[in-house]
């Protein structure tokens, strides 16, 4: 029988839009989840500053026996996958990938839209992806101002975030983008608005469930599926702020009416 856990990381709550699809594809596994609240969000962070926190949560999850980690932050993936992979080689690291081919190969009007942090939209992960699919269809980016802020504060559908969202993607709409795609875990959280906004012609492409189907595929591919019908062990979360008390308040309704008892914990203990 496999214990071991899988560990899922983010800037801060918006790695949940990924936990709730592992979850969901995989009830037997015992999941360990860390918001690097104190550092949230990665975005506008220093490429070197991400690594090194990527490095220290690694740490902690390995520790805490993970036999997979999953960085459920784009930005985080932009920055510090391949020096973990290096630094890490026996293991399993899942990255956030940005969906930008399912969306290339499904526009009908040739436009699609990338919602995304200023690190992910620099970042060569990114960059790489477009090149090889892009083509001809023409890729509008925008970096979702303040939605994050908003998804950590459980602030998901009050008018001012409405405003917020609108401002970001009508320029997108207006242009004739048919798909947009979330280049950020935070963003799944706003899909409600943003549909009311975008309406049922345009799809919103979010990579999570294809995230959640390699870390299955993973993992039985190399013999660390826990068995089914296995009672799973607690699920824990953890995050770098020493005060946790905001979270609670911020998280049911991001997780979906979710109650979630948040450990604080300092992560430079790793060092």
């Amino acid at each position: 029988m496999n214990r071991l856990s899988i560990g899922i990381m983010d800037s801060g709550i918006g790695g949940l839009s990924v936990h709730s699809h592992i979850k969901a594809l995989l009830p037997e596994e015992r999941l360990i989840y860390v918001a690097d609240t104190a550092y949230c969000p990665y975005g506008t962070r220093p490429v070197e500053e991400i690594i090194r926190r990527c490095d220290l949560i690694t740490r902690f999850f390995l520790k805490s026996g993970c036999k997979i980690i999953v960085l459920a932050c784009n930005t985080a993936t932009a920055a510090a996958i391949d020096t973990l992979r290096h630094s890490y080689p026996q293991t399993l690291i899942v990255g956030m990938e940005p969906a930008v081919k399912p969306a290339v190969l499904h526009t009908k009007s040739g436009i699609v839209g990338v919602l995304a942090t200023r690190g992910t939209l620099m970042g060569s992960l990114y960059n790489r992806t477009l090149a090889t699919f892009a083509g001809e269809v023409k890729v509008l980016e925008k970096m979702g101002e303040g939605w994050v802020d908003a998804v950590e504060r459980g602030d998901l559908n009050s008018t001012k975030t409405e405003e917020m969202v609108r401002r970001t993607i009508l320029p997108m709409l207006e242009a004739g983008a048919d798909h947009l795609v979330l280049g950020c875990t935070h963003y799944p959280f706003l899909i409600p608005v943003i549909q009311k906004i975008a309406g049922p012609g345009v799809t919103i492409v979010d990579p999570a469930p294809a995230v959640a189907r390699r870390v299955k595929q993973l993992l039985h591919e190399n013999g660390l599926a826990a068995e089914k019908g296995m009672i799973r062990l607690e699920e824990l979360y953890y995050s770098s702020c020493e005060d946790t008390s905001v979270l609670p308040k911020a998280v049911p309704n991001a997780a979906k009416g979710g109650t979630i008892n948040w450990r604080p914990y300092t992560f430079e203990n790793m060092e």
